[in-house]
């Protein structure tokens, strides 16, 4: 972890709210099981410098994942505040994630930045929510899981609503290759004999590639063996424009959604 010294070159603006947090700040926050910065503006643009520089090479400035995961779904997971501090604390066993001896404030406040991304206000929706539950086991449920129920291809929608505005959850519907989440990019690829796969990437390296095909098959490949390996820049989902869905379906469909956050809060 850097020093507020080397925070001072990266933002001057940041280190006086991180040094005003200071002083206001508990002598030890190591125990407290509830963030003591949340919401604190100060505190949020401070954690989000320091996540900046000593966490984006693992898992991008946006904290949606590179060589790390994707952090921005620890919240919608139903992980909280206290669990994500230890985990910086101590690091991750048998990962490269490392421990850290940083002060508990900057710990803290990165906790409050991550949170202040990844959550969204409860939505509302004048749609029906009984009709988008059955609109959801129609259209969705093949691919995706609420409460433990349901395909593995794409995310678990149990908590979406908890980190996605309706807007954006809207748009991820009609638009879905607006906006691929890395762990989530299309490949297509043909094997020695010719077979062609397309499925989502799910892990690879120098020599070899994870696909969980469309069929939800998580399958490894030797890349020396494959006539073609292809990266898409699009999405499995299929777009739902309004011949597929209509604009009251999918208020039904976001009403239901925004209905099962309430149920699965932690």
């Amino acid at each position: 972890m850097r020093s507020l010294a080397t925070l001072t070159a990266i933002s001057r603006t940041v280190l006086k709210g991180f040094t005003l947090l200071f002083l206001v700040a508990p002598i030890s926050l190591s125990a407290q099981s509830a963030n003591p910065y949340e919401g604190n503006r100060a505190a949020i643009r401070a954690g989000g410098a320091l996540f900046g520089n000593e966490c984006a090479t693992c898992h991008n400035g946006d904290a949606t994942g590179l060589n790390g995961p994707d952090l921005t779904q620890l919240f919608a997971l139903g992980v909280s505040d206290s669990r994500i501090f230890r985990s910086i604390r101590q690091g991750v066993s048998g990962s490269s994630m490392p421990s850290t001896e940083a002060p508990d404030q900057e710990i803290w406040a990165m906790v409050a930045w991550l949170k202040s991304i990844s959550t969204v206000d409860p939505f509302e929706s004048s749609g029906d929510a009984e009709q988008g539950r059955e609109i959801f086991n129609e259209t969705c449920m093949g691919c995706h899981r609420v409460s433990g129920e349901g395909g593995s291809l794409g995310p678990d929608l149990t908590r979406i609503a908890l980190v996605r505005s309706r807007d954006v959850l809207a748009r991820a519907i009609r638009q879905p290759a607006a906006s691929v989440a890395r762990n989530y990019l299309t490949v297509t690829l043909v094997t020695g004999s010719g077979e062609r796969v397309r499925g989502l990437r799910k892990g690879e390296d120098a020599f070899s590639i994870q696909v969980m095909d469309t069929n939800q098959r998580l399958q490894g490949y030797i890349k020396a063996d494959l006539a073609e390996l292809i990266y898409e820049d699009t999405s499995l989902m299929p777009a739902f424009n309004t011949n597929r869905l209509s604009d009251t379906q999918l208020d039904d469909l976001l009403g239901y959604l925004g209905s099962i956050q309430a149920a699965n809060l932690p």
